[in-house]
């Protein structure tokens, strides 16, 4: 079974005849955890994922400071890790396009093109990289200078120059964590001001930090890296803003809840609601990871996430009256 490249690669036929106890949607950090730690609890678990090799995680090029894991190994690397313990313990995986659900009543439905899989519970981890569309040159450099978490990668850019590109108060928050390690943040806004931050407060002051208000990104350029981002002044003219790495967080970089069509309650960024057991307002429904408003993006906090679904799905299932932690 190591053999395999991908747990994705399994061929499982008989999988949208069945009823799961959980079905999981991601197959992220969230994801992958959440079926370890159901599977482990002898819990029926099926996950789905559109994109195995596309999410946040998987396209990040290094990562050091994963507990447990020594020296550095790339996000893909991790993420086949971690699926694979949650198939060893008998979680099925599937790749396929969920185009939406069904909650209500006792089994919950996620529709695909070609099945439908049913579950007890639905634990939904799908992060929040669904940007419809992509700055020229962002697909390209991805992994190579191209990054959606300056908390996970800001460390790779220890005296460099970096831009960060958004207007929201994620992108603030990202850009104070690179300003301890990169010379140079340019924190790129296409408004008048960042989203989140009440009008006439005053934005934090660095001495590397400098802000581009009603700087619009037009595109990341380089050669085998990134070597600056392409951007339109308020004047309309053209400038290069030079940077070795680019950091995303533009207006509609929005959690990939879309194919949700008004089945659970979102926030207006999109964002699903959640408690402190990652229970959504529909029992049985929970969420993980980035697709909830987090106060940081961090591939351990997302898997505490995942964990924490999968415990509490199986007080859910079981109707225990508290959360029972696995040994």
């Amino acid at each position: 079974m190591e053999e395999q490249r991908s747990v994705f690669d399994i061929a499982h036929p008989e999988a949208g005849k069945e009823l799961y106890d959980v079905v999981i949607v991601g197959g992220g950090p969230a994801g992958a955890s959440a079926a370890m730690y159901a599977a482990r609890g002898r819990l029926k678990t099926l996950v789905v994922d559109k994109a195995p090799n596309s999410g946040a995680l998987a396209i990040t090029h290094k990562i050091a400071n994963y507990p447990g894991v020594r020296g550095e190994v790339t996000g893909l690397e991790l993420l086949e890790r971690m699926r694979w313990q949650a198939a060893d313990f008998g979680a099925v995986f599937v790749h396929a396009t969920v185009q939406g659900v069904y909650v209500e009543g006792g089994a919950k439905e996620v529709f695909t093109p070609d099945a439908v899989y049913r579950g007890r519970t639905l634990i939904v981890a799908t992060g929040a990289m669904d940007r419809g569309r992509k700055l020229p040159g962002e697909e390209r450099f991805e992994g190579r200078g191209v990054s959606y978490c300056a908390t996970c990668d800001a460390a790779f850019y220890q005296g460099a120059e970096v831009a960060v590109l958004g207007d929201n108060e994620e992108a603030l928050e990202e850009s104070l964590v690179l300003t301890k390690f990169a010379a140079k943040v340019h924190l790129v806004i296409p408004g008048k001001q960042i989203l989140g931050v009440p009008e006439g407060e005053a934005l934090p002051e660095k001495p590397n930090l400098e802000y581009h208000f009603q700087t619009r990104p037009v595109e990341v350029i380089g050669g085998d890296s990134v070597e600056g981002v392409v951007v339109r002044r308020p004047d309309g003219g053209q400038t290069t803003i030079a940077a070795s790495g680019v950091f995303l967080y533009l207006s509609g970089s929005r959690p990939s809840t879309e194919f949700l069509r008004g089945a659970l309650p979102l926030t207006p960024e999109g964002y699903l609601v959640a408690d402190e057991g990652m229970e959504t307002p529909v029992p049985g429904v929970f969420a993980a990871g980035d697709v909830r408003r987090s106060p940081v993006k961090q591939a351990v906090i997302a898997a505490a996430d995942g964990a924490l679904a999968a415990i509490s799905a199986d007080r859910f299932i079981n109707n225990r009256p508290k959360l029972v932690a696995q040994r």
